[in-house]
């Protein structure tokens, strides 16, 4: 079975060129009104032709679903953000109960995307700290076998 997500978006070439700058994400298909990535977000220009939905009835922030992506350099990606000044912000960088910082923002077509470091890094920052798997396990809110997991995950 093989899973991707389709974005329904207004203009194909604006929304890939914001996926390719953006997140480096890499064509794998590409049919005109319908482009797939390698990562398995495919987007969709014309959905109305697509599924027979009247235009009318396509919604903007629904705010009820969101992509999501990680990142070992988060900070990195918050300052390649800052280059698309007409990204608008749900909220800014913010930090999570359980350590990793997110930010959410809405895509050229409102659709919500969350950009958190990834669950590695968030490990490793606490292990530099000097705090034992037992106590990132307390401070994350998930088993050890979970902290030693993300620690092992290749980059």
């Amino acid at each position: 079975m093989i899973f991707s997500c389709l974005f329904a978006v207004a203009d194909i070439h604006k929304a890939k060129a914001f996926y390719e700058d953006l997140f480096h994400l890499t064509v794998s298909d590409d049919y005109g009104r319908m482009i797939s990535f390698d990562c398995g977000l495919v987007l969709q220009q014309d959905f109305d032709w697509l599924t027979g939905i009247p235009k009318v009835e396509m919604k903007k922030k629904e705010n009820n679903c969101e992509i999501y992506f990680e990142t070992k350099d988060f900070d990195t990606f918050l300052q390649k953000l800052k280059s698309h000044p007409e990204i608008d912000l749900l909220h800014p960088s913010r930090e999570m109960p359980w350590g990793q910082r997110v930010i959410r923002f809405y895509d050229p077509d409102q659709h919500l995307i969350e950009v958190g470091e990834s669950m590695k890094s968030v490990a490793e920052k606490y292990i530099t700290a000097g705090m034992t798997l037992d106590e990132i396990a307390i401070r994350m809110d998930v088993k050890v076998p979970d902290v030693q997991k993300m620690l092992s995950e290749a980059d």
